[in-house]
């Protein structure tokens, strides 16, 4: 077995962790951290997203459990709207590329959260990519329910060397693959650290038990 040395750089809300061959963007910080998305009523669309170059052979979308609220694994659809299942998804490529065929309306994240939430009908927070027209190029969104048409976004990263029709054109190969949920646990060095903060707090219980005493 050969060992890979990774190397990481700080992005927007997370990090980017590379080998030779590959990149994994890394999100694990709180989508919405300050802003007033969640208390504001109606959809908010959040932008600030992580401008990036993804290739689809080899790259990884690496989205934290315990910020984005999602499940241990990812359950993946890439598809047209119209073939969207109804329930079991929290990741969704979307093959649709403009929800009213008029481009002097381009197709924004608002417009393909709203397609997926026709079809999803099970609650839950989740991932779409989808392909903005005014950009010309694919975006990954966090929703924080799939399933309603008022649900806050936030934009996590565009897509630049996806553009154009060749943009459009790579849409449909997005796989599984491309997505990992992943559950962070703290480095050694904190158990460690937990570990002495314990015996302090336990050594100075005794102290005081026996100040009492005395």
């Amino acid at each position: 077995m050969h060992r890979s040395v990774v190397s990481c750089i700080v992005v927007a809300l997370g990090a980017l962790c590379f080998t030779a061959n590959a990149a994994t963007f890394r999100f694990d910080s709180d989508p919405f951290a300050g802003t007033t998305a969640l208390t504001t009523p109606g959809r908010q669309v959040v932008a600030g997203e992580s401008f990036i170059s993804f290739s689809i052979p080899n790259d990884v979308f690496s989205l934290e459990s315990t910020v984005f609220g999602v499940g241990g694994s990812v359950n993946f659809v890439n598809a047209l709207a119209s073939n969207l299942p109804s329930t079991g998804v929290n990741v969704v490529v979307l093959q649709t590329f403009d929800n009213d065929n008029n481009t002097g309306s381009p197709f924004a994240a608002g417009n393909a959260a709203d397609l997926i939430a026709d079809k999803i009908n099970t609650p839950g927070p989740g991932f779409f990519i989808y392909f903005n027209q005014g950009l010309d190029l694919p975006r990954l969104v966090y929703s924080t329910d799939l399933s309603e048409n008022t649900a806050d976004l936030k934009i996590l990263a565009r897509m630049l060397n996806l553009t154009g029709q060749s943009g459009r054109d790579a849409v449909p190969t997005f796989t599984g693959a491309n997505f990992a949920v992943t559950t962070t646990v703290p480095e050694p060095s904190s158990f460690l650290t937990f570990a002495a903060v314990g015996l302090i707090g336990t050594f100075f219980h005794r102290l005081r038990k026996v100040s009492v005493r005395g």
